[in-house]
């Protein structure tokens, strides 16, 4: 054999031994989509599910208007009806030149709720989502934190890339965005996810998320943190940042796209992660009922992508008191903590950012309390084989025993 020929084949062989990892990750991603359907199919519905209205979201979304993403109005209605979603936030980059929480999505569009917002970065290098969004928003980078968030001419201010937020000090902002998915999609190795994508990307698009998805654990640390020392409550949210523009593509002069593998489109950004927020069942969903219930911490953080979430409750009884995450409760002899979750899972409770419990199996869990603290809780599904199975599927917000 001629010396070209056997150096085409070890690099043949080379080639193929280099894909066998990606072979494999398909082939895990095929028993993680057969588990997640397994869970889907067999929901258990707790009778807690059933006192509250519970509304499906998203927070943190971007379209054309403040740069860094192409994404239509057209494509966010799209993708925001085909996950069935209640509500949108809008939060859109500011410009100088014009007003963009006033010309983004607000109101009923295709029968889902969008609020205008905008992310705003202060003189001090820290941003901030506030809605509904100001006209000065463009004005932010002039002042420090403390001064403009202090003009109060919104609803809801979050705290958003904590890992970059300076002044914990400051009383003026409502919650931190603990999660955000652009965020954790840099850890995505673009080489590696490229032959992920030759290999996966046409069966399990959406599942790609269980290869780089982590528990966002400096961020609930900054967020336990803040909660310990602002003695206030704060609501924690997760973020999309949805902008429709993470993938290689190849267009043509109009934009048409020849060639691309995308793996943000809104309507999968919408898919891997939630927000739910729980209204009393005379309430119905408005601008002010959901801010109010944002504000409020009664909502919960959850990763749909590895199961549907729907009707999970963590609640507190106290004598008389019945509470839902986001409320005080005050501690007595017979205080406990109710976690009911759709499906066979792993609960772990924490106090004040340790953890003090850790339970197993069929719900309803419930703990006994007798100290003063702040407990939440976070849910997993140790069935989901791989990494799925060691991630959070929901991160509650606290209930305050006081």
């Amino acid at each position: 054999m001629k010396r070209w020929k056997k150096i085409v084949l070890v690099l043949f062989f080379l080639l193929l031994i280099l894909q066998l990892p990606f072979a494999y990750h398909r082939y895990q991603l095929g028993r993680l989509r057969s588990a997640i359907d397994e869970l889907n199919r067999h929901r258990l519905t707790a009778p807690s599910a059933t006192d509250l209205s519970e509304y499906r979201g998203v927070v943190h979304v971007h379209s054309f208007l403040g740069g860094h993403s192409t994404g239509t109005f057209e494509n966010i209605i799209a993708g925001a009806a085909a996950n069935q979603l209640d509500f949108v936030i809008m939060t859109e980059h500011p410009s100088r030149n014009y007003d963009t929480a006033a010309m983004t999505l607000n109101g009923v569009h295709g029968g889902v709720l969008f609020l205008n917002g905008n992310e705003v970065s202060t003189a001090d290098q820290d941003r901030l989502l506030l809605v509904p969004g100001p006209a000065d928003a463009a004005a932010a980078n002039t002042l420090s934190t403390d001064a403009y968030a202090a003009q109060a001419k919104w609803a809801l201010a979050l705290v958003a890339y904590p890992q970059e937020f300076k002044n914990w000090n400051s009383h003026n902002y409502d919650g931190v965005e603990i999660y955000n998915l652009f965020t954790n999609s840099r850890r995505i190795n673009p080489v590696l996810m490229f032959f992920d994508g030759l290999w996966s990307y046409r069966a399990y698009p959406d599942l790609l998320f269980a290869h780089f998805y982590e528990r966002p654990t400096a961020n609930l640390r900054l967020w336990d943190d803040a909660l310990a020392t602002s003695g206030k409550h704060l609501v924690a949210t997760a973020g999309n940042d949805a902008h429709d523009n993470i993938g290689l593509t190849l267009n043509d002069s109009t934009g048409k796209t020849l060639l691309g593998l995308k793996l943000d489109p809104y309507e999968r950004s919408f898919r891997l992660v939630r927000m739910h927020v729980l209204l009393a069942k005379d309430t119905s969903l408005t601008s002010e009922t959901l801010l109010a219930a944002l504000k409020d911490g009664h909502c919960f953080i959850a990763f749909d992508v590895f199961a549907d979430s729907t009707g999970f409750r963590f609640s507190a009884i106290s004598g008389d008191e019945k509470k839902i995450a986001g409320d005080d409760v005050t501690l007595a002899g017979d205080t406990r903590l109710l976690v009911s979750t759709p499906a066979n899972s792993r609960t772990v409770l924490f106090r004040n950012g340790s953890t003090v419990a850790n339970q197993s199996g069929a719900p309803p869990f419930e703990f006994r309390v007798t100290e003063k603290g702040i407990y939440r809780v976070e849910v997993y599904l140790p069935q989901l084989p791989g990494a799925a199975g060691g991630q959070p599927w929901i991160i509650s917000n606290p209930i305050y025993v006081r």
